[in-house]
Protein backbone atom coordinates (compact mmCIF):
# COMPACT_ATOMS: atom_id res chain seq x y z
CA UNK A 1 0.00 0.00 0.00
CA UNK A 2 1.50 3.15 -0.74
CA UNK A 3 1.53 5.73 2.40
CA UNK A 4 1.03 9.04 2.41
CA UNK A 5 3.89 10.71 5.27
CA UNK A 6 3.27 12.37 7.94
CA UNK A 7 4.69 15.84 7.00
CA UNK A 8 3.08 15.49 3.32
CA UNK A 9 -0.33 14.40 4.90
CA UNK A 10 -0.09 17.42 6.77
CA UNK A 11 0.36 20.12 4.09
CA UNK A 12 -1.61 18.77 1.76
CA UNK A 13 -4.43 18.71 4.13
CA UNK A 14 -3.71 22.52 5.70
CA UNK A 15 -4.12 23.82 2.20
CA UNK A 16 -7.43 22.21 1.32
CA UNK A 17 -8.22 23.07 4.65
CA UNK A 18 -7.63 27.25 4.42
CA UNK A 19 -8.69 26.74 0.68
CA UNK A 20 -12.29 25.05 1.81
CA UNK A 21 -13.41 26.61 5.37
CA UNK A 22 -12.03 29.92 4.57
CA UNK A 23 -9.21 29.18 7.94
CA UNK A 24 -6.39 31.29 8.74
CA UNK A 25 -3.44 29.92 8.15
CA UNK A 26 -2.94 29.07 12.09
CA UNK A 27 -6.66 27.87 12.35
CA UNK A 28 -5.56 25.67 9.53
CA UNK A 29 -2.28 24.16 10.71
CA UNK A 30 -4.00 23.37 14.07
CA UNK A 31 -6.46 21.31 12.16
CA UNK A 32 -4.80 19.89 9.67
CA UNK A 33 -2.63 18.59 12.70
CA UNK A 34 -5.22 17.47 14.96
CA UNK A 35 -6.64 15.55 11.33
CA UNK A 36 -3.63 13.30 10.88
CA UNK A 37 -3.92 9.97 11.31
CA UNK A 38 -1.42 7.52 11.39
CA UNK A 39 -2.18 5.44 8.17
CA UNK A 40 0.21 2.58 9.22
CA UNK A 41 -1.58 1.47 12.64
CA UNK A 42 -4.80 0.74 10.29
CA UNK A 43 -2.80 -0.03 7.24
CA UNK A 44 -2.89 2.41 5.89
CA UNK A 45 -30.97 29.07 4.74
CA UNK A 46 -34.72 27.34 4.17
CA UNK A 47 -35.91 29.47 0.89
CA UNK A 48 -39.66 31.09 1.41
CA UNK A 49 -40.58 29.34 -1.84
CA UNK A 50 -41.97 25.94 -2.51
CA UNK A 51 -42.01 25.94 -5.68
CA UNK A 52 -45.45 26.66 -7.62
CA UNK A 53 -47.40 23.42 -6.80
CA UNK A 54 -50.89 23.28 -8.67
CA UNK A 55 -52.06 20.35 -6.14
CA UNK A 56 -53.52 20.91 -2.49
CA UNK A 57 -51.21 22.50 -0.10
CA UNK A 58 -52.46 20.85 2.86
CA UNK A 59 -52.96 17.35 1.29
CA UNK A 60 -51.37 14.45 -0.29
CA UNK A 61 -51.59 13.35 -3.63
CA UNK A 62 -51.13 10.33 -5.89
CA UNK A 63 -48.91 10.43 -8.90
CA UNK A 64 -51.01 7.94 -11.58
CA UNK A 65 -48.85 5.37 -13.08
CA UNK A 66 -50.19 5.09 -16.10
CA UNK A 67 -51.40 8.65 -16.86
CA UNK A 68 -48.87 10.35 -14.77
CA UNK A 69 -50.82 12.99 -13.12
CA UNK A 70 -51.72 13.66 -10.10
CA UNK A 71 -54.94 13.26 -8.36
CA UNK A 72 -56.54 13.22 -4.63
CA UNK A 73 -57.71 10.02 -3.27
CA UNK A 74 -55.54 10.59 -0.16
CA UNK A 75 -56.34 14.17 1.66
CA UNK A 76 -54.76 14.97 5.12
CA UNK A 77 -55.10 18.05 6.96
CA UNK A 78 -51.55 19.44 8.13
CA UNK A 79 -53.08 20.80 11.17
CA UNK A 80 -53.99 17.28 12.07
CA UNK A 81 -50.56 16.54 12.27
CA UNK A 82 -49.75 19.87 13.91
CA UNK A 83 -52.14 18.74 16.95
CA UNK A 84 -50.18 15.44 17.17
CA UNK A 85 -46.82 17.36 17.25
CA UNK A 86 -44.51 17.66 20.21
CA UNK A 87 -41.29 17.77 21.32
CA UNK A 88 -40.18 14.72 23.11
CA UNK A 89 -37.06 15.85 24.32
CA UNK A 90 -36.84 19.81 24.64
CA UNK A 91 -33.22 19.48 25.10
CA UNK A 92 -30.19 20.86 24.04
CA UNK A 93 -28.61 19.33 21.65
CA UNK A 94 -25.02 20.65 23.07
CA UNK A 95 -24.72 17.08 24.76
CA UNK A 96 -22.49 14.67 22.89
CA UNK A 97 -25.33 12.01 23.36
CA UNK A 98 -28.64 12.36 25.38
CA UNK A 99 -27.93 8.93 26.80
CA UNK A 100 -31.56 7.83 26.31
CA UNK A 101 -32.80 5.92 24.14
CA UNK A 102 -36.30 6.56 22.91
CA UNK A 103 -38.41 4.22 21.13
CA UNK A 104 -40.73 5.17 17.90
CA UNK A 105 -43.43 6.08 20.11
CA UNK A 106 -41.53 8.56 21.53
CA UNK A 107 -41.03 10.30 18.30
CA UNK A 108 -43.71 13.37 17.13
CA UNK A 109 -45.11 12.90 13.56
CA UNK A 110 -43.89 16.07 11.77
CA UNK A 111 -46.16 18.21 10.27
CA UNK A 112 -46.50 18.14 6.72
CA UNK A 113 -46.75 21.29 4.34
CA UNK A 114 -48.64 19.03 1.59
CA UNK A 115 -47.11 15.59 0.50
CA UNK A 116 -47.01 14.26 -2.97
CA UNK A 117 -46.78 9.74 -3.66
CA UNK A 118 -45.65 8.65 -6.71
CA UNK A 119 -46.90 5.30 -7.46
CA UNK A 120 -45.12 4.10 -10.75
CA UNK A 121 -42.89 1.69 -9.71
CA UNK A 122 -44.18 -2.13 -9.32
CA UNK A 123 -41.35 -3.46 -7.15
CA UNK A 124 -39.35 -2.04 -3.79
CA UNK A 125 -37.48 1.19 -3.87
CA UNK A 126 -33.59 1.23 -4.27
CA UNK A 127 -32.73 4.21 -4.56
CA UNK A 128 -34.98 7.91 -4.95
CA UNK A 129 -32.87 11.36 -6.01
CA UNK A 130 -33.55 14.70 -6.24
CA UNK A 131 -32.21 16.79 -9.95
CA UNK A 132 -29.21 19.15 -9.05
CA UNK A 133 -31.50 21.36 -9.22
CA UNK A 134 -34.74 19.80 -7.25
CA UNK A 135 -37.23 19.84 -10.35
CA UNK A 136 -36.84 16.29 -11.21
CA UNK A 137 -36.70 13.28 -9.19
CA UNK A 138 -35.03 9.70 -10.22
CA UNK A 139 -36.52 6.83 -8.81
CA UNK A 140 -35.20 3.28 -9.04
CA UNK A 141 -36.83 -0.24 -8.28
CA UNK A 142 -35.38 -3.45 -7.01
CA UNK A 143 -36.31 -4.73 -10.67
CA UNK A 144 -33.68 -3.05 -12.34
CA UNK A 145 -36.30 -0.18 -13.32
CA UNK A 146 -35.48 3.82 -13.43
CA UNK A 147 -38.14 6.23 -13.74
CA UNK A 148 -37.64 9.97 -13.95
CA UNK A 149 -40.60 12.35 -13.01
CA UNK A 150 -41.66 15.57 -11.82
CA UNK A 151 -43.55 16.46 -8.43
CA UNK A 152 -44.78 20.03 -9.37
CA UNK A 153 -47.49 20.56 -11.97
CA UNK A 154 -45.48 23.72 -13.36
CA UNK A 155 -42.35 22.02 -14.21
CA UNK A 156 -42.31 20.29 -17.86
CA UNK A 157 -42.72 16.14 -18.26
CA UNK A 158 -40.39 16.47 -21.21
CA UNK A 159 -38.15 14.74 -18.97
CA UNK A 160 -40.11 12.10 -17.81
CA UNK A 161 -39.05 8.55 -19.06
CA UNK A 162 -38.73 5.01 -18.02
CA UNK A 163 -35.56 3.01 -18.23
CA UNK A 164 -34.42 -0.69 -18.22
CA UNK A 165 -31.43 -1.59 -17.50
CA UNK A 166 -31.61 -5.89 -16.68
CA UNK A 167 -30.18 -5.68 -13.07
CA UNK A 168 -31.08 -4.33 -9.93
CA UNK A 169 -30.14 -0.60 -9.03
CA UNK A 170 -27.72 -0.24 -6.37
CA UNK A 171 -26.99 3.50 -6.81
CA UNK A 172 -28.19 6.71 -8.37
CA UNK A 173 -26.78 10.26 -8.80
CA UNK A 174 -27.15 13.46 -11.04
CA UNK A 175 -24.59 15.34 -12.57
CA UNK A 176 -24.23 18.85 -11.11
CA UNK A 177 -23.05 21.51 -13.14
CA UNK A 178 -25.41 20.72 -16.30
CA UNK A 179 -28.16 18.74 -14.42
CA UNK A 180 -29.01 16.64 -17.89
CA UNK A 181 -26.80 13.66 -16.96
CA UNK A 182 -28.21 11.17 -14.49
CA UNK A 183 -25.85 8.17 -13.40
CA UNK A 184 -27.01 4.50 -12.89
CA UNK A 185 -24.92 1.80 -11.20
CA UNK A 186 -26.32 -1.78 -10.51
CA UNK A 187 -25.60 -4.86 -9.01
CA UNK A 188 -24.07 -6.71 -12.08
CA UNK A 189 -21.00 -3.87 -12.42
CA UNK A 190 -22.90 -1.79 -14.90
CA UNK A 191 -22.78 2.56 -14.52
CA UNK A 192 -24.98 4.05 -16.90
CA UNK A 193 -25.27 7.12 -18.47
CA UNK A 194 -28.48 8.76 -19.04
CA UNK A 195 -28.72 11.96 -21.19
CA UNK A 196 -32.35 13.17 -19.51
CA UNK A 197 -32.82 15.83 -22.85
CA UNK A 198 -31.77 13.40 -25.45
CA UNK A 199 -33.40 10.86 -23.82
CA UNK A 200 -30.79 7.56 -24.10
CA UNK A 201 -28.23 5.88 -22.66
CA UNK A 202 -24.77 7.94 -23.49
CA UNK A 203 -22.29 5.91 -22.15
CA UNK A 204 -22.22 2.26 -20.78
CA UNK A 205 -19.53 1.37 -18.26
CA UNK A 206 -18.37 -1.81 -16.21
CA UNK A 207 -16.36 -1.88 -12.63
CA UNK A 208 -15.44 -5.21 -13.87
CA UNK A 209 -16.20 -8.97 -13.22
CA UNK A 210 -14.19 -8.96 -10.29
CA UNK A 211 -16.10 -5.75 -8.61
CA UNK A 212 -19.91 -6.50 -9.55
CA UNK A 213 -21.46 -4.69 -6.96
CA UNK A 214 -21.57 -0.71 -7.56
CA UNK A 215 -22.31 0.54 -3.79
CA UNK A 216 -22.40 4.30 -5.08
CA UNK A 217 -21.53 6.96 -7.21
CA UNK A 218 -20.94 10.55 -6.52
CA UNK A 219 -20.21 13.19 -8.80
CA UNK A 220 -18.08 16.14 -8.36
CA UNK A 221 -19.50 19.31 -8.10
CA UNK A 222 -17.67 20.88 -9.94
CA UNK A 223 -15.44 18.94 -11.88
CA UNK A 224 -16.73 16.41 -14.93
CA UNK A 225 -15.32 13.87 -12.35
CA UNK A 226 -17.36 11.17 -10.82
CA UNK A 227 -16.05 8.54 -8.44
CA UNK A 228 -17.59 4.60 -8.15
CA UNK A 229 -17.88 2.61 -4.90
CA UNK A 230 -17.74 -1.17 -6.04
CA UNK A 231 -17.32 -4.15 -3.97
CA UNK A 232 -16.87 -7.91 -4.67
CA UNK A 233 -18.89 -10.49 -3.59
CA UNK A 234 -18.96 -11.64 -0.34
CA UNK A 235 -20.16 -14.97 1.26
CA UNK A 236 -23.27 -14.02 2.78
CA UNK A 237 -26.57 -13.45 0.98
CA UNK A 238 -28.13 -10.25 2.75
CA UNK A 239 -27.34 -6.72 3.50
CA UNK A 240 -23.22 -6.55 4.67
CA UNK A 241 -22.91 -9.53 4.18
CA UNK A 242 -22.87 -9.41 0.29
CA UNK A 243 -20.01 -7.21 0.34
CA UNK A 244 -16.86 -8.24 -0.01
CA UNK A 245 -13.62 -6.37 -1.30
CA UNK A 246 -13.69 -2.84 -2.61
CA UNK A 247 -12.65 -0.69 -5.51
CA UNK A 248 -12.79 3.03 -5.69
CA UNK A 249 -12.14 4.73 -9.04
CA UNK A 250 -12.46 8.08 -10.34
CA UNK A 251 -13.90 8.63 -13.84
CA UNK A 252 -13.84 11.08 -16.43
CA UNK A 253 -16.87 12.51 -17.45
CA UNK A 254 -15.59 13.60 -20.95
CA UNK A 255 -13.87 10.67 -22.30
CA UNK A 256 -15.44 8.06 -19.62
CA UNK A 257 -12.03 6.71 -19.13
CA UNK A 258 -10.97 5.55 -15.64
CA UNK A 259 -8.54 8.75 -14.25
CA UNK A 260 -7.33 6.98 -10.85
CA UNK A 261 -8.01 4.40 -9.12
CA UNK A 262 -8.04 5.45 -5.41
CA UNK A 263 -5.73 3.26 -3.02
CA UNK A 264 -7.08 1.18 -0.10
CA UNK A 265 -4.48 -1.25 1.06
CA UNK A 266 -4.91 -5.00 -0.08
CA UNK A 267 -8.00 -6.75 0.41
CA UNK A 268 -9.30 -3.43 1.50
CA UNK A 269 -13.19 -3.84 2.95
CA UNK A 270 -16.32 -3.03 0.45
CA UNK A 271 -16.79 1.14 0.06
CA UNK A 272 -20.25 1.61 1.26
CA UNK A 273 -20.75 5.49 0.80
CA UNK A 274 -18.90 8.24 -0.75
CA UNK A 275 -19.27 12.02 -1.01
CA UNK A 276 -17.16 14.74 -2.06
CA UNK A 277 -16.58 18.11 -0.51
CA UNK A 278 -17.99 21.40 -1.84
CA UNK A 279 -15.72 22.14 -4.24
CA UNK A 280 -15.05 18.49 -5.03
CA UNK A 281 -11.06 18.49 -3.79
CA UNK A 282 -11.67 16.25 -0.91
CA UNK A 283 -13.40 12.75 -1.17
CA UNK A 284 -14.87 11.09 2.06
CA UNK A 285 -15.34 7.14 2.08
CA UNK A 286 -17.08 4.63 4.65
CA UNK A 287 -16.32 1.47 4.89
CA UNK A 288 -17.47 -1.77 6.02
CA UNK A 289 -15.05 -2.34 9.13
CA UNK A 290 -16.28 1.19 10.34
CA UNK A 291 -13.48 3.20 8.78
CA UNK A 292 -13.91 7.03 7.45
CA UNK A 293 -11.30 7.54 5.27
CA UNK A 294 -10.77 10.77 3.34
CA UNK A 295 -8.98 11.77 -0.28
CA UNK A 296 -6.84 14.19 -1.74
CA UNK A 297 -8.61 14.07 -5.17
CA UNK A 298 -6.06 16.76 -6.92
CA UNK A 299 -3.32 13.82 -5.75
CA UNK A 300 -5.63 10.86 -5.66
CA UNK A 301 -4.23 9.86 -2.21
CA UNK A 302 -5.48 8.96 0.83
CA UNK A 303 -4.98 12.34 3.46
CA UNK A 304 -6.49 10.86 6.58
CA UNK A 305 -8.62 8.43 8.75
CA UNK A 306 -9.97 7.16 11.21
CA UNK A 307 -12.11 4.01 12.95
CA UNK A 308 -15.73 6.08 13.14
CA UNK A 309 -18.23 2.65 14.07
CA UNK A 310 -17.86 -0.56 15.67
CA UNK A 311 -20.28 -2.02 12.91
CA UNK A 312 -20.44 -1.30 9.41
CA UNK A 313 -20.47 2.65 8.25
CA UNK A 314 -23.76 2.48 6.07
CA UNK A 315 -23.42 6.28 5.24
CA UNK A 316 -20.97 9.45 5.22
CA UNK A 317 -22.03 13.02 4.35
CA UNK A 318 -19.85 16.12 4.80
CA UNK A 319 -21.79 19.04 6.72
CA UNK A 320 -22.60 21.98 4.93
CA UNK A 321 -20.52 24.23 6.76
CA UNK A 322 -16.99 21.78 5.75
CA UNK A 323 -16.10 21.72 9.39
CA UNK A 324 -17.59 18.09 10.03
CA UNK A 325 -18.71 14.72 8.58
CA UNK A 326 -21.83 13.17 10.04
CA UNK A 327 -21.76 8.78 9.70
CA UNK A 328 -24.21 6.15 9.90
CA UNK A 329 -23.48 2.83 11.52
CA UNK A 330 -25.09 -0.20 10.41
CA UNK A 331 -26.32 -0.39 14.12
CA UNK A 332 -27.90 3.36 13.71
CA UNK A 333 -25.87 5.22 15.58
CA UNK A 334 -24.93 8.27 14.03
CA UNK A 335 -22.17 10.48 14.73
CA UNK A 336 -20.72 14.21 13.53
CA UNK A 337 -17.16 13.84 13.64
CA UNK A 338 -15.23 17.25 13.68
CA UNK A 339 -12.53 18.20 11.18
CA UNK A 340 -10.75 20.17 13.57
CA UNK A 341 -10.44 18.43 16.00
CA UNK A 342 -10.06 14.78 14.70
CA UNK A 343 -11.79 12.27 17.04
CA UNK A 344 -13.96 14.84 18.62
CA UNK A 345 -18.27 14.10 18.21
CA UNK A 346 -19.72 17.04 18.13
CA UNK A 347 -23.13 15.59 17.69
CA UNK A 348 -24.81 11.85 17.63
CA UNK A 349 -28.10 9.85 17.96
CA UNK A 350 -28.47 6.49 18.67
CA UNK A 351 -31.24 5.41 15.45
CA UNK A 352 -31.07 1.50 16.54
CA UNK A 353 -34.73 1.66 17.07
CA UNK A 354 -35.79 2.11 13.40
CA UNK A 355 -32.50 0.31 12.22
CA UNK A 356 -32.43 -3.71 12.81
CA UNK A 357 -28.80 -5.31 11.61
CA UNK A 358 -30.21 -8.71 11.11
CA UNK A 359 -33.03 -7.31 8.87
CA UNK A 360 -32.55 -7.98 5.15
CA UNK A 361 -35.31 -5.65 3.98
CA UNK A 362 -32.26 -2.49 3.00
CA UNK A 363 -29.28 -3.62 1.43
CA UNK A 364 -27.34 -0.21 3.11
CA UNK A 365 -29.35 2.35 5.18
CA UNK A 366 -28.48 6.34 3.84
CA UNK A 367 -29.33 9.49 5.03
CA UNK A 368 -29.93 12.94 4.38
CA UNK A 369 -28.89 16.51 5.59
CA UNK A 370 -31.29 19.90 4.63
CA UNK A 371 -29.42 22.12 2.51
CA UNK A 372 -28.83 24.23 5.54
CA UNK A 373 -27.64 21.39 7.89
CA UNK A 374 -29.90 21.50 10.60
CA UNK A 375 -32.39 18.80 9.64
CA UNK A 376 -31.34 14.71 9.09
CA UNK A 377 -33.54 11.87 7.59
CA UNK A 378 -32.15 8.28 8.17
CA UNK A 379 -33.71 5.30 6.09
CA UNK A 380 -35.74 2.77 8.55
CA UNK A 381 -36.88 -0.49 9.03
CA UNK A 382 -40.12 0.17 10.33
CA UNK A 383 -42.60 2.72 8.24
CA UNK A 384 -41.93 5.88 9.52
CA UNK A 385 -38.06 7.83 9.46
CA UNK A 386 -36.33 9.42 12.05
CA UNK A 387 -36.08 13.20 11.38
CA UNK A 388 -33.75 14.81 14.00
CA UNK A 389 -32.88 18.41 14.73
CA UNK A 390 -28.92 18.98 14.44
CA UNK A 391 -28.91 22.75 15.83
CA UNK A 392 -31.09 24.04 18.59
CA UNK A 393 -33.31 22.01 20.27
CA UNK A 394 -32.98 18.65 20.38
CA UNK A 395 -36.23 17.51 18.65
CA UNK A 396 -36.81 14.07 17.28
CA UNK A 397 -39.87 13.48 14.66
CA UNK A 398 -40.50 10.97 12.26
CA UNK A 399 -42.12 11.14 8.60
CA UNK A 400 -45.77 9.95 7.97
CA UNK A 401 -45.88 6.02 7.35
CA UNK A 402 -45.58 4.06 4.36
CA UNK A 403 -46.80 0.82 4.09
CA UNK A 404 -43.25 -1.03 4.47
CA UNK A 405 -39.67 -0.26 5.27
CA UNK A 406 -38.37 2.85 4.10
CA UNK A 407 -35.37 2.14 1.56
CA UNK A 408 -34.33 5.58 0.15
CA UNK A 409 -33.97 9.56 1.45
CA UNK A 410 -33.20 12.76 -0.14
CA UNK A 411 -33.30 15.98 0.74
CA UNK A 412 -34.16 18.63 -1.84
CA UNK A 413 -30.82 21.05 -2.68
CA UNK A 414 -32.58 24.52 -1.93
CA UNK A 415 -35.79 23.50 -0.47
CA UNK A 416 -37.36 21.73 2.99
CA UNK A 417 -38.58 18.93 0.81
CA UNK A 418 -37.48 15.50 1.44
CA UNK A 419 -38.01 12.28 -0.64
CA UNK A 420 -38.70 8.68 1.39
CA UNK A 421 -38.89 5.63 -1.11
CA UNK A 422 -40.33 2.37 0.05
CA UNK A 423 -40.57 -1.34 -0.42
CA UNK A 424 -43.85 -0.56 -0.48
CA UNK A 425 -43.09 0.22 -4.08
CA UNK A 426 -44.25 4.34 -3.92
CA UNK A 427 -41.83 7.22 -3.56
CA UNK A 428 -43.25 10.31 -1.23
CA UNK A 429 -42.32 13.96 -1.69
CA UNK A 430 -43.13 15.97 1.55
CA UNK A 431 -42.61 19.25 2.04
CA UNK A 432 -42.62 20.58 5.97
CA UNK A 433 -42.12 23.70 7.46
Amino acid sequence: MRIVQESSRKTVLEGRLAQDTSMSKEESESAAAALTYSLDEKEYGKQSSHLAFQASSSGISILDQDHGSFNNPIVRDAKTSELSARDPAGESSESVTDGETWSEEDFAEVPVEFQEIFSGHTSPIARCRFSAAGTNVASASVDGTVRIWTYDSSTPTSRNATIYCGAEITSLDWEYKSDRLLLIGTAEGGIKAWNVDAKRVVCDLSTGAAFPNVLDLKCSPLEPIFVSAAASRGHGTKGIERMGFASLIAWNMKTWKPLTVLPLGEDPPAITSVCFNHNGKILAASATDGMIHMFDMSAGLPITGWPAHDSAASCVKFGPDEASIFSLGSDGKIFEWSLHNQGQVLWSQDSSRFISQGSSKLPRHEMALDTNGRRLLVTSNTLTSPLYQIQGKSRRQKTLPHGAPITSVDWHPMSQIFLTGSADHSVRVTSIP
